[in-house]
């Protein structure tokens, strides 16, 4: 199971995560802070554990923060063990460019298509998808592309009319574009459909026209 998640993570309205601890079979989630690296990621994963100890589950934190850790072998079999494993927010630059071609991201994507579930929330979200839209103009950039084509805005309840707009006009055609509200999951289930889950809403535009969840890849 997949969960793109808009941001605002871990607090009231984010119900889904009931749904991806059931899913991942048990109620251990792997936090993994790289987007935060430069904004205190420790506060990160403590809301996690605070978070998940109220559904009755143990989160914990692997420090990934720079492309040391992710070419760490033993951080690299954390990765790989985890049935939940979880993408914080933060620099979706520096994310990207931590995780691209190491052995950390090599396990994390085994793993998911292992059947665990992998969730990215706000920049987790975005290096998800490819293409990866770029926070600083709206325009688009390479993502670690787990799932495409399939482009995200994340936290767009926050984003300036104008800059949906750009993203929108930018998008190239046949890309869809995804914006998630806050506190709102996009979640592909293990058949390949899609839904939404939360306190938000989603859109989906393709060629800038709106569009509906169906256009989305159902596989890898």
């Amino acid at each position: 199971m997949l969960a793109l998640i808009g941001g605002g993570e871990w607090q009231a309205g984010c119900d889904f995560d009931h749904t991806l601890l059931e899913a991942s079979g048990g109620g251990d989630v792997l936090v993994l802070p790289t987007g935060a690296a430069f904004e205190h990621p420790e506060r990160l994963v403590t809301q996690a554990i605070a978070w998940f100890e109220e559904l009755g589950a143990t989160a914990r934190g692997l420090d990934v923060l720079n492309r040391r850790d992710a070419l760490d072998t033993a951080n690299a079999a954390a990765v790989a063990d985890s049935r939940f494993t979880y993408l914080a927010g933060g620099n979706p630059m520096h994310l990207r460019s931590v995780l691209k071609d190491t052995p950390v991201w090599d396990a994390l994507v085994a793993s998911w298509l292992d059947g665990a579930v992998l969730a990215g929330s706000s920049a987790g979200a975005m290096v998800l998808t490819d293409p990866m839209v770029d926070p600083r103009g709206g325009a688009f950039t390479v993502g670690l592309g787990v799932v495409a084509p399939l482009a995200v805005i994340p936290g767009i309840d926050q984003w300036s009319e104008d800059k949906v707009h750009r993203t929108r006009v930018l998008a190239p055609k046949a890309i869809p574009v995804v914006g998630v509200e806050g506190r709102t999951a996009l979640i592909r289930d293990l058949d390949g459909s899609w839904r939404a889950d939360g306190a938000g809403a989603v859109q989906v535009w393709v060629a800038g026209k709106p569009a509906d969840l169906s256009v989305l890849p159902t596989s890898e």
